[in-house]
């Protein structure tokens, strides 16, 4: 079969070109945004990429396409599969259909902490000689791709609450079908599609009810959002994890987070020695011990892989080092994930300052939802540096200006650059905050850091 996806180069629809290749398809896609590395990524797979959307990409030999909820009304190949009825499908549609639907899926939802609790987890399957499939919407250092089919019986899906298409505003994990599914956090976010927290409770509702009474929810027993989900319904058995008040809990975390003890109802199951930072990462990594044990894994031999995980992209990656001054890229964008990241931040900085650096570039931040809490998320930081993007709705300055928080604003990334060349020394840590590109400031801060 032939398919064509629209938005093929955005994380998730990029895997689902994978898989579909990985399956034995012919796969070819469109995009605005045909660069690298999604681009290569896909290249390298043999899956012909075409620049912008024009109805001649879908040629006779197209036998389905799957278009990403990137993808609206008025897009001229979307406007042509619908005018020619071609046949069609969203990508979680697609992925249901074509692959979780004989697979035994461990689904991880939240608002924060999906990418990397889904990649641990794949990993301690991977390390228990499992093979498990994966779909997640980052790169786990641990396997250097996004998505692979895997082996049955195994799959392992990042489950996102955004909605599914233009023509199916679910989200899109009621697709998915978990027999394991983890539920990490639930805030208010996606101000875009989402009225309240109310309407985002009812989509994890929907998914709840997915879940079969043989399988497992392993919720954190520290998020009151999710308890009220929980109690809305719920036909499965449960496992609660939380730093110190669930049945999977860590003790003895060393001062740099380095090595924490794992327990299940209060008796030591394991332990983890690994390069990873943060309560939220322990956290994650109880939540995926857990899924994994549901899938067959003992906790110790999971204790084990988390040795070996080695991070993902963007969260916490380091960029490179100039001088003693360390530079990282880390996608926080939620205040929540912002606070904790800093957090993690200062496990490692020992005696050197945190520059925090932050472009909010979400939809959510855009529309100003979250101004005073993402002030109140940097005052963990040293000194914090904000960056004013173009078509943010509000204004920078005065949200800085009204908060006790100490901040300076740059609307130019090069004066930006500038600032911390001049006030960064040796032993000091710079944090880069984004879900976008940020002006490739990453690269351009580590060339003027070896200039000086």
């Amino acid at each position: 079969m032939h398919i064509h996806i629209l938005g093929i180069c955005g994380t998730f629809m990029g895997g689902i070109a994978v898989l579909a290749k990985q399956a034995g398809h012919t796969v070819s896609g469109s995009d605005e945004n045909v660069y690298p590395p999604m681009s290569t990524q896909l290249e390298a797979q043999g899956i012909e990429l075409c620049e912008g959307y024009q109805p001649e990409h879908i040629t006779d030999s197209v036998d389905q396409v799957v278009i990403g909820n990137v993808m609206s009304r008025g897009n001229p190949l979307v406007e042509y599969v619908l005018n020619k009825n071609i046949p069609y499908s969203s990508g979680p549609q697609w992925l249901a259909d074509n692959v979780l639907s004989n697979h035994w899926v461990l689904a991880v939802a939240g608002t924060h902490g999906k990418t990397t609790t889904a990649s641990m987890l794949a990993w301690i399957l991977e390390y228990a000689g499992m093979n498990p499939g994966f779909l997640i919407g980052g790169v786990p250092d641990n396997f250097g791709l996004s998505a692979r089919y895997g082996e049955y019986p195994f799959f392992v899906v990042e489950a996102d609450e955004y909605d599914t298409a233009f023509f199916d505003k679910r989200s899109k994990f009621v697709h998915y079908s978990p027999r394991t599914l983890v539920l990490n956090n639930l805030e208010f976010d996606h101000a875009d599609i989402f009225e309240n927290i109310e309407a985002i409770q009812k989509q994890f509702h929907h998914l709840v009810r997915t879940v079969p009474g043989e399988g497992l929810i392993v919720t954190n027993n520290d998020e009151p959002n999710l308890q009220a989900v929980l109690e809305k319904g719920c036909w499965t058995p449960t496992e609660t994890f939380s730093e110190n008040n669930g049945k999977w809990t860590e003790i003895n975390c060393s001062d740099d987070g380095k090595k924490f003890t794992v327990c299940v109802d209060g008796e030591v199951a394991g332990e983890v020695n690994w390069d990873m930072h943060g309560k939220h990462n322990r956290m994650n990594a109880l939540a995926a011990i857990a899924a994994a044990r549901h899938a067959g894994v003992p906790v110790k031999q999971a204790c084990a892989a988390m040795t070996e995980f080695k991070g993902i992209k963007r969260r916490l990656e380091v960029k490179g080092e100039v001088n003693g001054i360390t530079v990282y890229d880390d996608f926080a964008h939620h205040p929540t994930a912002i606070e904790e990241t800093i957090d993690a931040m200062k496990e490692v900085s020992k005696d050197g300052a945190v520059f925090a650096v932050l472009e909010p570039r979400s939809n959510t931040m855009r529309m100003g939802i979250h101004k005073d809490d993402m002030m109140r998320s940097l005052k963990g930081a040293d000194k914090v540096l904000l960056y004013q993007p173009a078509g943010l709705d509000w204004d920078l300055s005065s949200t800085v200006e009204s908060s006790d928080i100490k901040a300076k604003v740059y609307e130019d990334v090069d004066i930006m650059i500038e600032a911390l060349c001049e006030n960064a020394r040796s032993g000091d840590h710079v944090l880069i905050m984004s879900n976008g590109g940020f002006e490739s400031i990453h690269d351009r801060l580590l060339t003027a850091l070896n200039e000086r």
